[in-house]
Parts: C-alpha cells; structure tokens; sequence
C-alpha cells in the first residue's frame, strides 16, 4: 500500500513524496482511516513505529478541509507529549508535512525563556504541541485559549505518568471542550493506562500493531557480563571498530552521563551528554552535532529514551541497565526503526543481573550474551582497575564462574 490509497490531500501527498516517504507502517495504515472518519483512537505501538505520522498527517487533513477565512488563528489541535526533546521533533513533523497547507504549527516547552514562545501565540496557530508544565503557565498568564480545540492528542501516555504529570493532564481535559476527537498513544497499556484513556476517549477504536512491551525484530540484541570497573574500558574497546559511526549510550543518571563524556573525550572520542541538567540550546546543539554526525557518541538519560528520533541511527548501547523493565523497550527503539536494522548492546554488572532477567521476561526472550568478544568478562573477583595486566589490558578471568 502506499499513501494515495489512504485518500490524502494532495498538498500533504507532496510533502511527504518530498520527505521519501512512500508507503505507511502498519500504525499508520490503520490508524490514518480512523482519525480522519473523526473517530477516537486508542493507538498501542513500540517506539519507533511511526506513530507521529499516524497522527498528524490526518490531523493536518481535517484542518485543511475545513478551514475558515479568519483573519486570527485559533488553537484547533492540541497535542501534549511529555519531553521537550519529542515535543520539538513532533512540531518539525507537522512543519514538514503540512508545508504545503496554509496550517501554521508552533512548539512550546519550559527551560528556555517564554517570550519567543508567547510572541509566536499572539500571532496565532492553529496547531500546538506542548509539554504539559509550560503549557498550563501560559494558560494561567492568559496566553492560551483552548475553547476552539478540535482535535485533542495524548502522545506518549505512559512516559507521561511515569514522568508524574498525571495531575497537569487531568487539570487540562477539565478545560477542554467536551466535544472534540481525541487520540490517545501509547507504548505500552497497563491497567492505569487504560483507566487513562477511558477518562479521554469517547467510543474509541484500537490501534495495537504489535504485542505490548516488545522489541523491534529488526533491532538486534546482545548483552555483555561486565564488571562496573570494566565498562569504561569495555566502551572504549567496542569503539575502536570504525564501522560504528554513531552511536546512542544510555546511562541511568545525570552524573553518570557526565563522567562517560569525560572518559570519552579523554580518549579523544567527539562525545556530548543530553540529560535535565543541561540547557535548552545545549541539549538542542548536542541532538543536532549527533545527527549530523560531528558528534559520534551521545549519552543520554530515560529523559533521550523516547526524544530522540536519528534517522538510521544503528546502535545504542545500554552502559547502565535500567531498573524499569519497560524502558528498556523505549531505550532500544531509538534503533531500528521504522523497518531499519539496529543493534543494541547491554552493559550488565553483577548488581544489574535482576534488571536484566526482568527485561528478559517483559520481552518475553533470552538475549544473548557476548562471550567470545568480550575482552572484561564479568568474574567473581577482579582486581581494581589500576592492576591489570598492562600487557593486556585484560582482567584476570576465573574460569570456573561465568555469565549471570
């Protein structure tokens, strides 16, 4: 199938033939018909999937079709999502796609000053995207009007409770208009999801393209037993291969991003961290030094894990283990996706084992361990860093205790 058989609007069939792209994902093909019949979706789809495109190609549609000759432009579609970093590559998707309408789009999020943001909002748009926190300051300062939303898009659902904006969406819906279509994704579906979206959705239909909480088949997954002393070497070593060009390295803390950066940099590895303690600029100026390649390795927070969207981005190595299994999920699908092949490499310690048997079980597969290229090998003792053997730069391997 390829887009024109999903009966899209000329204007936006060119932008998206502009963009190279061709044929719709699976959430796109089912999803497309369903919004722009006006009806309420309940979309269940991995990250890197395509949902965006699912919804704001017929977003874009239904607002062109019915368009007014108002001098001002109204808010006529909401879409809420919970990063800054997502919220910004979603607002560039409508400024792509509708290109060629006559829709105007604009992004506002917190951690930067609001006043570029509130002029754009005086001129009028008809299409915002928003993180939940600024997007109910400006409301309460009298910058937005949300009386005229038409069509009303909860991105991300879960990361949003996990993020603990529950409170700021229900504050939201209550000044919403009753009658509106709304869209409501999310990656995975627990019963406090789903109780969610009941509260939002009127008579949905349901989207679900792929099992909850799984992983892309085309990303391939290994993991490595590594002592923690060991994983600073261990990256540096998986680095040597050139063939890496880029690569996506996620940590658990802010701090620990920081210091990977430092022993990257040390080794005279182009390296930038993204994470909530870093501005607004330099956590734009970092994703766009990755994407274009001047920057090869980017370390990141859970706070990356869904806003990060590199085109053919083929590796993403996990150099901490999150304790939350489902992030995994979110972490590992900054590769291979829509349909592209990816490699996701796990860096495992003795104190991570259980983290790592509960993403084994969400996933519902073992993922194979590295053994015979793994220079650190995790053991049951190992002396301190500073006593390997210089010679070969290898720890001492007991032979008798290996893997998990």
């Amino acid at each position: 199938m390829e887009f024109h058989s999903l009966n899209i609007i000329a204007p936006i069939l060119k932008s998206l033939a502009e963009e190279g792209y061709k044929n719709p994902t699976p959430i796109q093909e089912q999803a497309i018909p369903i919004i722009l019949n006006g009806t309420d979706l309940l979309g269940c789809a991995q990250t890197g999937t395509g949902k965006t495109a699912a919804f704001a190609i017929p977003i874009l549609q239904l607002l062109s079709e019915n368009t007014t000759n108002e001098r001002r432009k109204r808010i006529r579609s909401l879409i809420i999502t919970p990063t800054r970093e997502l919220a910004i590559q979603i607002n560039e998707s409508f400024e792509a796609y509708g290109r060629h309408t006559h829709l105007i789009s604009t992004v506002i999020f917190g951690g930067v000053n609001q006043h570029s943001q509130t002029i754009i909002l005086n001129k009028g748009v008809d299409i915002l995207v928003a993180t939940p926190g600024r997007l109910l300051d400006l409301m309460n300062q009298g910058f937005i009007n949300l009386k005229d939303v038409e069509i009303f898009v909860l991105d991300e659902a879960d990361r949003m409770l996990d993020m603990g904006f529950i409170n700021d969406i229900k504050r939201l819906l209550a000044v919403l208009p009753k009658k509106r279509q709304s869209l409501f994704f999310s990656a995975t579906m627990p019963p406090e999801i789903l109780k969610l979206s009941q509260n939002i959705l009127h008579q949905p239909e349901k989207v679900e393209v792929t099992p909850a909480s799984t992983t892309a088949e085309t990303v391939q997954q290994f993991v490595y037993m590594v002592d923690k002393n060991y994983k600073n070497a261990l990256l540096l070593h998986i680095l040597k291969d050139k063939n890496i060009k880029t690569v996506l390295v996620f940590t658990r803390t802010k701090h620990g991003a920081d210091k990977v950066v430092k022993i990257l940099q040390k080794n005279n590895i182009t390296a930038e961290a993204i994470h909530g303690n870093k501005a607004q600029n330099a956590r734009q100026r970092a994703l766009t030094n990755f994407k274009a390649q001047t920057t090869r390795v980017l370390v990141a927070t859970d706070i990356a894990a869904r806003g990060i969207d590199v085109d053919s981005l083929e590796f993403v190595i996990n150099y901490e283990i999150s304790n939350v299994a489902e992030t995994y999920v979110h972490r590992i699908g900054r590769t291979g996706r829509a349909g592209a092949k990816g490699t996701a490499l796990s860096f495992c310690d003795a104190e991570e084992k259980s983290y790592l048997r509960d993403i084994e079980k969400l996933i519902g597969k073992k993922i194979p361990v590295k053994e015979e290229e793994n220079p650190f090998p995790l053991v049951e003792t190992l002396p301190p860093p500073k006593e390997i053997n210089k010679s070969t730069q290898k720890p001492q391997v007991n032979k008798k205790w290996r893997g998990r």
